[in-house]
């Protein structure tokens, strides 16, 4: 089994932790969307927050091992087809969704400390609250949340259909790559 990078081919540990990153962020999103439609006296009004906040903080955790992962295992070489505009704007849309998401789960930490409680990660452990009554922080904190996660869903959509661009029109091996398989 192929677990780092090679020059030509994805590794299955990038692999599985860009599409579990992919999935929560997605799941997340929905939660999010949803858990605010609650009214006070529905049963799930304290219960998905807390399961929120719990996914964001691994999802967090996952990313700095993500972030490091890039540095252990290097993702392969560019595909030789590609354009110099293609090169770049890849480069450049990896950085935008790193920074974006961390600027997410940064914002949601801070949301959800505001009130100086630490975040109970499924009763397994705790993080402390660090930042807290600085006035509106939750409310501005919020908003950022709110904004930041938007622009990841929309800039996720065009990097998928860049993805499927890539597979069915230009018929090179950009997707089978982020599958896990080899690309000569």
């Amino acid at each position: 089994m192929l677990w780092k990078n090679t020059s030509n081919q994805f590794g299955h540990l990038s692999v599985l932790l860009h599409w579990l990153v992919a999935l929560a962020v997605y799941g997340m999103f929905a939660l999010g969307l949803w858990m605010v439609t609650l009214g006070y006296y529905d049963t799930w009004y304290h219960k998905a927050p807390e399961i929120h906040k719990s996914i964001g903080i691994v999802l967090l955790i996952t990313m700095v091992g993500r972030v490091i992962w890039r540095f252990v295992s290097p993702p392969p070489k560019p595909l030789a087809s590609y354009s110099c505009l293609t090169r770049v704007s890849a480069v450049l849309m990896h950085i935008l969704l790193y920074i974006l998401l961390f600027g997410i789960l940064i914002s949601g930490y801070l949301i959800s400390t505001a009130d100086g409680q630490p975040i109970t990660v499924f009763d397994w452990f705790t993080v402390p609250a660090t930042l807290m009554g600085q006035g509106k922080q939750a409310d501005a904190a919020g908003m950022i949340h709110l904004y930041l996660a938007w622009t990841v869903v929309i800039l996720s959509l065009l990097h998928t259909i860049a993805a499927l661009k890539h597979h069915l029109i230009d018929r090179d091996a950009t997707l089978k790559r982020m599958l896990g398989f080899r690309s000569e």
